[in-house]
């Protein structure tokens, strides 16, 4: 992994990535790369907390593993889990091969062997490292959930009780992110670093936009990102994210449209509650 020799270096590796990081950000990315903490992102949908950690993996020339938090997920689903099917196919082959000739100890220990351990994305992050692991939306998981990635962020290492402990060579860089649908604990955040990530000024959002759709002027960005400012400002169930921002800056360059207007509102906002109270409003 490349040696980032300031937070101005990692802005400068991930605008050529195209990932435009403000200040603070880049601050937070460099820390984490530099004291091997993992940053923990928090913020609205749609500001670019998931884009980071792949423009960071992109920008350091390492994988990307990412694993997607929902609710019910378990250990089981995150770290690993045994091919049920190969073992069974295994144990035939081996009473048809050798009828006999192993011990039901010796028989039980081969079927838990390495090779029939399927790593799932905590597991994955362990033994690939160097690599950005992304714990992408932790506030969707339970909190039991949240108590078992504190010993994995604490020491890059799992224990399979069949197998032992398996520790990463180099601690993989870790992003968690979080949506804010409800708290996270405490203790999760004290061992990252932590970044609020806020929308962007419409000057940045603007040359977002032109460097995601390079076909698109300068003045339709600019007007599409200062729409998507004031859009942010009313009372909205899902206020519009950079991705929407993009999405309805490509639309509008499609239809040949120079200013936003209510007729595209549905490419931009994504509950019908949020089209009305714009549209009533006067604000596009």
């Amino acid at each position: 992994m490349p040696d980032f020799a300031s937070p101005a270096a990692v802005a400068a590796g991930l605008a050529d990535v195209g990932y435009l990081a403000d200040e603070g950000l880049a601050m937070a990315g460099y820390l984490a790369l530099r004291l091997r903490r993992p940053i923990f992102l928090e913020g609205d949908a749609g500001v670019g907390k998931t884009a980071f950690a792949a423009a960071l993996a992109e920008a350091a020339g390492v994988e990307l593993i990412r694993l997607q938090c929902y609710e019910g997920l378990d250990a089981a689903q995150a770290l690993y889990d045994w091919d049920f099917p190969r073992q069974v196919l295994h144990l035939r082959a081996v009473e048809t091969a050798a009828h006999g000739t192993l011990s039901a100890a010796e028989l039980e220990a081969d079927l838990y062997d390495r090779r029939f351990l399927v790593a799932r994305p905590l597991l994955q992050a362990i033994e690939r490292a160097p690599c950005v692991l992304l714990v992408d939306e932790i506030d969707r998981a339970d909190d039991e959930f949240e108590a078992f990635l504190l010993e994995l962020l604490a020491d890059a290492a799992v224990t399979v009780p069949e197998l032992g402990r398996i520790e990463a060579l180099v601690p993989p860089v870790v992003v968690v992110t979080s949506n804010r649908t409800r708290e996270v604990h405490d203790a999760l955040k004290r061992r990252c670093l932590y970044h609020w990530v806020g929308h962007p000024t419409p000057e940045r959002e603007a040359e977002i936009v032109r460097r995601r759709l390079p076909g698109v002027g300068e003045r339709l960005a600019r007007e599409v990102a200062a729409a998507t400012a004031r859009l942010r400002t009313l009372d909205l169930v899902k206020p519009p994210g950079v991705a929407e921002a993009i999405d309805w800056a490509a639309a509008l360059s499609a239809l040949g449209v120079a200013t936003p207007g209510p007729e595209t509102l549905g490419v931009v906002l994504k509950v019908r509650e949020d089209i009305e109270l714009v549209r009533a409003s006067d604000v596009v």
